[in-house]
């Protein structure tokens, strides 16, 4: 069986953002709410949230170059 190829960002470095998204096409409003670390076999996530969101979806996007 073929290992699983380490993706895993540095430990105190967040890999994604996660955000809680209200609204369609540009008018969406974007709000960030957490982080996201990628498990290290690559199966998973572990996600920290700063706010609870009760209405909107919450989408997880990876970190652009430009924010790390």
């Amino acid at each position: 069986m073929a290992k699983k190829q380490e993706t895993a960002a540095p430990k105190n470095f967040p890999s994604h953002g996660v955000f809680v998204v209200e609204g369609e096409d540009e008018k969406a409003h974007w709000t960030k709410v957490g982080a996201a670390w990628p498990h290290q076999d690559g199966d998973g996530f572990n996600v920290i949230l700063s706010a609870l969101p009760v209405n909107g979806r919450i989408v997880i996007r990876a970190r652009k170059e430009e924010q790390r």
